[in-house]
C-alpha cells in the first residue's frame, strides 16, 4: 500500500499541499512509519487563503512546518475513531475540535473524503486549510 505522501502525489488534487510539504522539509516524516493521520487540504483549500500566502509561507519553512504540523496527529484515526473524541492534539501542540453532529468537521473544515487508508496512516480531505487558535 502506497504511504500518506504517495497517495497525496498521485491524487493530483494536492499539488500546493505536495509542495508546501517539500518546502517545509516534511516530506521523509510523512514517509516514516508513523501511523499519523492526516487531514489533508486539496487545492481547492489553498486557494481560498488570501493571494500570496502560499507563497509567503514556502519562503517561511520553520512557520509552514508549523502550519503543516498542525494538519497531523500522531496515530491511526478513523472518522469513527474521532467522533468519539472531540478533540485531538496535533503534532504542532496545539488542540483541533473534531464536529461529528452535522456531517464531519475538523476545526473550520469540512471533511469531503474521510477515512483514506495509507500504508502509515489514514488521509481525511478537508476544504479549508486549518491554523491555530
Amino acid at each position: 500500500m502506497a504511504d500518506i505522501v504517495d497517495i497525496a502525489v498521485s491524487a493530483g488534487s494536492f499539488t500546493t499541499l505536495v509542495a508546501a510539504v517539500q518546502a517545509a522539509g516534511l516530506v521523509e516524516a510523512l514517509k516514516s512509519p508513523g501511523p499519523f493521520t492526516v487531514f489533508a487540504p486539496n487545492d481547492e483549500a489553498f486557494a481560498k487563503l488570501p493571494p500570496g500566502t502560499v507563497q509567503t509561507l514556502v519562503q517561511n519553512p520553520p512557520q509552514l512546518a508549523r502550519i503543516l504540523k498542525f494538519h497531523v496527529i500522531s496515530g491511526k484515526l478513523t472518522k469513527a475513531d474521532l467522533e468519539k473524541l472531540g478533540s485531538v492534539t496535533s503534532l504542532e501542540g496545539s488542540p483541533i475540535p473534531i464536529n461529528c453532529s452535522d456531517g464531519f468537521e475538523v476545526k473550520n473544515a469540512t471533511v469531503l473524503a474521510p477515512d483514506i487508508e495509507a500504508d502509515n496512516g489514514i488521509i481525511h480531505v478537508i476544504d479549508t486549510v486549518i491554523l491555530m487558535g
